[in-house]
């Protein structure tokens, strides 16, 4: 459960507030950028805690070139047989990148532990690797962030609902969301377990109170940049050049080329 719930946000504070956090993520960008650093930011939590949002807002104004969200499927049977933290070392940064982790290599402490997609030792195996995997990750310069975005039941059945009633959302939902509902206790168990073996000093969970969207957002973003020691680096001078004269140039008739219908005329 989330902490004793505070008022909501209000639009014009959250929009004046995430503007000036977004503009500090892009001089985060080319920070990481200029220094050659390596970033990683996970993204964890129930559903409809919040997540895909928040991602959303951080990426937003950033260069996808430098700043790419990593949301991987189901795994393939091939990659069922190798090693379960191999398909994520694919997408870790090399220098001068970020990567938003949607979901990552927790899925193994959440859903496919409490759904029963592994088996107990391959759970077991995990709760042991994972402190390990992340200290190496750290060892090696990697920047590493984990957030954790804690809604309440009630939050997130009202959440479902919209979804089922919003026809742009609901893509959102899938039966195994809806069947989280009644793993609720299931859930928060294995959450509290995964926090106990995972919550490190090298890359440690914060939590997110996320029932407010609006305050999520601001408060994850907030930290993050609090939390990096990025300083602005001065852009490229840049000028616009003079336009040559024309050498003759003719555009071809409008009727060799096919032009899409004028819908918005009809508005």
């Amino acid at each position: 459960m989330a902490g004793k719930a505070a008022a909501r946000v209000p639009r014009k504070s959250y929009e004046k507030e995430l503007l000036r956090l977004q503009t500090e993520l892009v001089r985060l960008q080319e920070w990481v950028r200029a220094e050659g650093a390596r970033v990683v930011v996970v993204f964890e939590g129930r559903d409809a805690a919040g997540k895909g949002g928040t991602i959303k807002r951080v990426a937003e104004h950033l260069n996808p070139r430098v700043a790419r969200i990593a949301a991987l499927p189901k795994p393939t049977e091939r990659e069922r047989t190798q090693w379960y933290f191999q398909r994520y070392v694919e997408h870790l940064p090399a220098a001068g990148e970020i990567v938003l982790f949607d979901r990552s290599w927790y899925n193994r402490a959440g859903v496919e532990h409490v759904m029963g997609f592994c088996t107990r030792e391959e759970y077991q195996l995990f709760l042991r690797q994972c402190p390990i995997f992340e200290r190496m990750l750290v060892e090696a310069g990697i920047v590493l962030r984990k957030y954790w975005f804690s809604v309440s039941d009630t939050e997130q059945q009202e959440r479902f609902r919209k979804r089922l009633e919003d026809p742009l959302r609901r893509w959102k939902l899938s039966p195994m969301d809806l069947e989280s509902i009644t793993h609720w206790e299931a859930y928060s168990r294995a959450k509290d377990e995964m926090m106990v073996h995972t919550d490190i000093s090298e890359a440690p969970w914060y939590v997110v109170e996320s029932d407010d969207k609006r305050r999520a957002r601001l408060n994850m973003i907030a930290h993050l940049l609090g939390s990096l020691p990025y300083r602005d680096v001065p852009p490229p001078v840049l000028e616009l050049p003079v336009r040559p004269e024309s050498t003759g140039y003719e555009r071809p008739p409008r009727d060799l080329q096919t032009f899409v219908p004028d819908h918005a005329a009809s508005l």
